[in-house]
């Protein structure tokens, strides 16, 4: 039991994170099959992560009103559903829309699953549990570029995802078989007034952002779009003070080492959000790569990100974590501008290392701030909170990914061409390494003892 019901959660996680970078890496093979530009495909990637942002905060009180196991289960159907649709679509606009689809199950899959784990293990086994169930979050992006390149190379690249259909009907047959029952939870209350607002402030301002430079559609959509998520956002606001169970119970933001590790985490992952979206499409478009040698090349991060897994502990029981996180931002943010310089000078090599590299630092810094966030929070705390980053986490992912769309396309109306060039990656590249680095300023403003219960810190007594 201490393996078994992780390894079947991580089955879901495996294919969620494994189609998230597979699809980045074939964006310039599947926008000509569908007559569109690449940059206009990221319409696909930002409709998955609102998707997420939106229905991520409810997935617990689902879980809990109709079961988790259940609701697992029905996760991974309709993620599976979405991946059917992506493989039928003929057009942009299905395109779009299927990939919304897999993102409500992918919205449920993982912290759902995280939730049965949670309820299922007993609280000596848990640490060793989430380490098995965790491992799936890297092996994924490892082989997803590479396959998804090769896939896109040397076949269709609608097998994509119709790869996913036999590991979701695995992972719901496993789910069957070994997952523990676990009881309902009575009494539950839905939020359906802040669902809907929260969901129409994703939408609107992810999906303006993203909309408002493409060509294909007025700029005054995308404007309108903007001004119609704020104007849901400041609703929302008025609504969570005055309603007693919020879908975000933004009044946990009091707490400092929730509300920087969430200030920080939105500006450290826009920038990081772009990557998986900027350097697929630099390899192929600016430097002639196929899919699958970009896949190859992109994937050279997650070698640092599973070093760093062995060492993030003892570095934050020696350092804690105000200092590791503020050292690990700069970095992280600093090779990012690197890859942007070393993109005008063309050398692959310099590339891989600095990617390496950089995956260390990213790594070390998500494994900090995922943790900090949950420091100085009460068990009965964590639900909300949870909700919470995570709906923040896939709103600034969906921001990085319009924002390096938006560089591009300016560098495509100010040259006067169709295909983006080289400098204008290296552009979008530094924009986003210099917005992680200023997401080191919060960390300043805490304690140097702030998180060190959990990073396992202890001192004399004076």
């Amino acid at each position: 039991m201490k393996r078994i019901v992780p390894i079947v959660l991580a089955v879901a996680l495996f294919m969620e994170t494994m189609d998230a970078t597979v699809i980045a890496t074939s964006l310039p093979v599947i926008a000509a099959d569908l007559g569109t530009s690449p940059i206009a495909l990221k319409l696909a990637l930002t409709s998955y992560y609102v998707s997420l942002a939106i229905f991520i905060p409810v997935s617990g009180r689902l879980a809990d009103r109709f079961g988790a196991k259940n609701v697992f289960r029905l996760a991974i159907f309709v993620f599976m559903l979405g991946s059917l649709a992506c493989a039928l679509s003929s057009s942009l606009e299905a395109f779009v829309a299927s990939r919304f689809l897999q993102g409500v199950g992918g919205a449920m899959m993982t912290p759902v699953g995280r939730l049965l784990l949670v309820r299922a293990v007993p609280k000596a086994d848990l640490v060793g549990a989430m380490a098995w169930f965790t491992i799936p979050a890297l092996i994924g992006p490892l082989i997803g570029p590479p396959l998804g390149g090769a896939i896109a190379t040397y076949s269709d690249w609608r097998w994509i995802f119709l790869i996913n259909l036999p590991i979701g009907v695995i992972g719901i047959v496993l789910a069957t078989r070994f997952l523990p029952f676990v009881a309902r939870v009575r009494d539950v209350s839905f939020d359906w007034p802040g669902f809907v607002l929260s969901g129409f402030a994703c939408a609107g301002l992810v999906f303006g952002f993203s909309v408002v430079s493409l060509p294909a559609l007025p700029p005054v959509v995308g404007v309108v779009l903007i001004v119609a998520g704020t104007l849901a956002a400041l609703l929302y606001v008025r609504h969570a003070r005055r309603a007693a169970t919020p879908i975000l119970k933004l009044t946990l933001l009091k707490i400092p080492t929730l509300r920087v590790s969430i200030v920080a985490g939105t500006l450290f992952r826009v920038g990081t959000g772009s990557v998986p979206f900027l350097l697929p499409l630099m390899l192929q478009i600016g430097y002639g790569y196929s899919a699958l040698q970009s896949g190859l090349v992109a994937s050279a991060s997650m070698g640092g990100a599973i070093l760093m897994k062995f060492l993030a502990k003892p570095v934050l029981k020696r350092f804690g974590f105000r200092s590791t996180l503020v050292v690990s931002t700069v970095t992280g943010g600093a090779l990012i501008v690197a890859i942007g310089l070393e993109t005008l000078a063309g050398s692959i090599t310099a590339l891989v290392c600095l990617l390496l590299v950089g995956g260390f630092f990213r790594s070390l810094f998500f494994t900090g701030i995922n943790t900090l966030g949950f420091a100085d929070l009460s068990t009965r705390e964590t639900g909300d909170a949870t909700a919470m980053m995570a709906a923040t986490q896939q709103v600034s992912i969906a921001f990085g990914v319009a924002l390096a769309g938006t560089i591009l396309e300016a560098g495509m109306a100010i040259a006067g061409g169709t295909v983006p060039q080289v400098a204008d990656f290296a552009i979008a590249f530094t924009v986003a390494g210099l917005l992680m680095i200023t997401a080191a300023v919060p960390f300043l403003g805490l304690s140097r003892e702030a998180g060190d219960e959990v990073a396992g810190r202890s001192f004399p007594a004076a």
